[in-house]
């Protein structure tokens, strides 16, 4: 195993030879060496490892994000350091675990990248609605991207929430908070041709139901999204939440209205929000190349 050679780093061998006793594969144990080795040579020189505190601890941390490491690489080094000064506590080598008490960086939420409208609008605009469950299939499609409902709250929904002649419908979101989203007419003409062939055992008062009346689950929507998307002739997997991005997308595109989104989609923050707008920055990027005088490199 490499030391850092201007440090004593106390029971490294024996730290090692824990891991492997711990069943480990070499791969993992490597893993460890590499993080700790790094974590060597950006402490100050001379540093004793009985002597590491917190801060240099997230110093380094730091000095990593700066050279370009990810928050799950970040969170795994930690890992490693806490795991190797942890075994010296446990060996009465150190009184305090300097890693005990820092948080490892959180990654940025991941959404899903944003449908251009026109693939949407072409999977859905000739749909194959020969069947009952094709006419459901096609409004729930409709439903997700029309109004940009969760998929938790397309699967609560009842009859009595769907207010067709006011073009609206009533959602129980995330807390029970309740809001009203609009129906767009796609949506609304899904609608009125799939109810009259709804298939529902009595007293179900769900709005999607399976082949056998009863309420749909979350995951028998998500599988039949993938196999619309996939007999439709869509050029990527779709999910329920890829529509709902793609929704709040393109009508902050067109609206450019943060508030009025966060409305529709029922977020508590504002934040939650603004994490939409991040996504879309190509089309910001764009709007600033085409607009403004200085923005564009001349050509060489």
């Amino acid at each position: 195993m490499s030391v850092h050679p201007h440090s004593d780093w106390t029971l490294w061998s024996e730290f090692f030879l824990h891991l492997r006793q711990r069943g480990l594969s070499p791969l993992t144990i490597s893993a460890y060496e590499r993080d700790l080795n790094q974590l060597q040579k950006l402490l100050p020189d001379q540093l004793n490892c009985k002597d590491v505190t917190r801060l240099h601890l997230i110093g380094v941390l730091k000095k990593l994000s700066g050279l370009g490491d990810k928050p799950a690489s970040l969170a795994r080094k930690l890992s490693t350091w806490r795991a190797y000064f942890n075994f010296l506590q446990q060996q009465g080598q150190l009184s305090n675990n300097p890693a005990t008490n820092i948080k490892a960086p959180k990654a940025g939420a991941r959404l899903p990248k944003a449908v251009p409208a026109e693939k949407l609008n072409q999977t859905f605009d000739h749909p194959d609605i020969n069947t009952p469950l094709s006419l459901r299939d096609q409004a729930i499609f409709e439903l997700l991207y029309g109004s940009g409902l969760r998929l938790s709250e397309l699967v609560q929904l009842d009859l009595h929430h769907l207010v067709l002649e006011e073009n609206w419908v009533h959602v129980s979101g995330k807390g029970n908070k309740q809001r009203q989203v609009p129906l767009g007419s796609k949506s609304i003409v899904a609608l009125r041709r799939y109810l009259p062939h709804r298939i529902a055992r009595s007293g179900e008062n769900a709005v999607f139901t399976s082949r056998r009346g009863t309420r749909l689950t979350a995951r028998q929507i998500q599988n039949r999204l993938n196999v619309w998307s996939i007999t439709h002739g869509s050029d990527r997997h779709l999910s329920p939440h890829m529509l709902r991005h793609s929704f709040a997308s393109h009508v902050l595109q067109n609206a450019h209205d943060i508030r009025a989104v966060q409305e529709l989609l029922g977020h508590k923050s504002i934040s939650t929000t603004q994490q939409y707008t991040k996504l879309d920055f190509n089309h910001l990027a764009q709007i600033y190349d085409d607009t403004h005088p200085r923005a564009k490199r001349r050509s060489k």
